[in-house]
């Protein structure tokens, strides 16, 4: 009888731990280029990934690697699509020429916010307007900052004229033409430098939103800021479809579930309230800070946006993507939309 019972015992002990085994955490590894400590890693990656493990039930879990820690921030998206990350964020213009579809949302005058932002840009992937751009993985949702403005150490910029011969960094080549055109001399870099490239006397200032100002800490360095619309940064969070396929049925509906619009809202209203936060602490320090109403009918910032987004159309179209001012049109229409269904 002891003999039965220890068999008994062996046997539930043995399915305890095979059951255990069967559930134990998948762990995905999620690569991007944000601070560990910034509001972006913590309120919308880590809430995120704490989402995926409770709805899963524990069997997924997220391993965030911060900071370019797992891949630079211009290799993020490759790591995703070759394998070394199962899950990344990244800009889509630290890849240049990559996403030119994707990086129409950017130009000025589409999004006057970040919530709108992502939703135009989430928008224009599910309508089916960039699908060719993420073939080779598998996007989870899609973002963008709030408009990025200019921020200087000691120029007072209140003109295009006074951008004249300053080294500005550039957050993608659609801005740096821009800027170029008006004067200025762009310098390309991963936004987790700017801060020692500023302290070094590398550049005089750069484009910026003011939720990277804040989460970069370069308010600590720059004195002058300029509200105009130079660009709004796109970001895609996108998973290695091979990890993707990997997972159970009920792994990939929770997956599904936390993908998409609903999740590009999130990250838009978490990059609206760190924008306020940003603008909040240059005003708290005492920099000068100028706002250009309606740059776009502006009469000294007018033309070279204006330029700035006919230059980009036609570069498109000249590398045969014909449907350059379709895509166009298509964002400003979701623009339109959503702006109403936020308001």
């Amino acid at each position: 009888m002891k003999h039965v019972l220890s068999r008994c015992l062996l046997a539930a002990s043995i399915a305890g731990l095979t059951a255990a085994s069967a559930q134990a955490a998948t762990t995905l590894r999620m690569a991007h280029f944000w601070p560990g400590a910034s509001g972006v890693n913590q309120d919308i990656f880590e809430v995120w990934a704490d989402t995926i493990e409770e709805e899963s039930g524990g069997e997924l879990s997220v391993e965030m690697f911060p900071s370019g820690t797992l891949a630079k921030p211009d290799a993020i998206y490759e790591a995703v699509g070759n394998g070394i990350a199962d899950i990344g964020a990244t800009a889509q213009g630290y890849t240049a020429g990559r996403f030119p579809l994707s990086q129409i949302v950017e130009l000025p005058g589409v999004a006057g916010t970040a919530t709108q932002g992502a939703c135009v840009l989430q928008t224009l992937y599910d309508d089916g307007h960039l699908d060719e751009e993420y073939a080779d993985t598998r996007p989870l949702f899609m973002f963008t900052t709030g408009p990025g403005g200019i921020h200087t150490i000691e120029t007072d910029v209140q003109t295009p004229a006074d951008l004249e011969g300053l080294r500005i960094r550039r957050p993608t080549a659609v801005a740096g033409d821009m800027l170029e055109n008006m004067g200025a001399s762009p310098v390309g870099m991963p936004a987790p430098d700017i801060y020692t490239a500023m302290q070094r006397g590398v550049i005089d200032g750069l484009s910026f939103p003011w939720e990277g100002l804040k989460g970069f800490r370069i308010n600590e360095l720059v004195e002058y800021h300029t509200e105009v619309p130079f660009y709004t940064l796109i970001f895609v969070a996108t998973m290695s479809q091979r990890t993707y396929d990997s997972l159970t049925p009920e792994q990939q509906a929770v997956i599904d579930e936390n993908s998409g619009m609903k999740w590009a809202a999130n990250a838009g209203e978490v990059f609206d309230r760190l924008d306020v936060e940003g603008k909040q602490e240059a005003r708290d320090a005492g920099h000068t800070i100028r706002e250009i109403d309606n740059p776009l009918e502006h009469p000294d910032w007018q033309q070279p946006l204006q330029d700035g987004i006919e230059g980009y159309l036609t570069e498109l179209e000249e590398r045969g993507l014909d449907q350059a001012r379709e895509v166009y049109e298509a964002a400003l229409t979701a623009s339109d939309a959503c702006a109403t269904s936020q308001g």
